[in-house]
């Protein structure tokens, strides 16, 4: 699965895309965030 994630990085990347990469790298950070606040909710 990171091989996937690493692999559509490098694509957007290389292709010049830069917008298409800064959402993808926004709902990246989103997908950690969310990940982050529900193990938290778990340990209380």
């Amino acid at each position: 699965m990171i091989k996937n994630y690493k692999k559509k990085r490098y694509d957007l990347m290389g292709k010049n895309k830069t917008g298409k990469y800064l959402k993808y790298a926004i709902g990246e950070i989103f997908l950690v965030v969310i990940g982050i606040l529900i193990a938290l909710q778990i340990n209380n």
